[in-house]
């Protein structure tokens, strides 16, 4: 297999990397209950999804 023959410079390598940066975790708000929730996913706090209860919770 053929070897680099220079090394790459610093310059390089970090615009490579410039899209390795965690982005934040995005958050909507449940139209039933109004808490925050991640997007497609069942609300951790009433359980409805798309207008819908699909898992029980229990009532604190």
């Amino acid at each position: 297999m053929p070897n680099p023959k220079r090394r790459h410079s610093k310059t390089r390598t970090a615009k490579r990397r410039t899209h390795d940066a965690l982005q934040p975790v995005p958050t909507g708000t449940c139209p039933q209950c109004r808490e925050s929730k991640a997007p497609h996913q069942v609300c951790p706090h009433c359980g409805y999804y798309k207008g819908r209860q699909v898992r029980p919770v229990e009532e604190a």
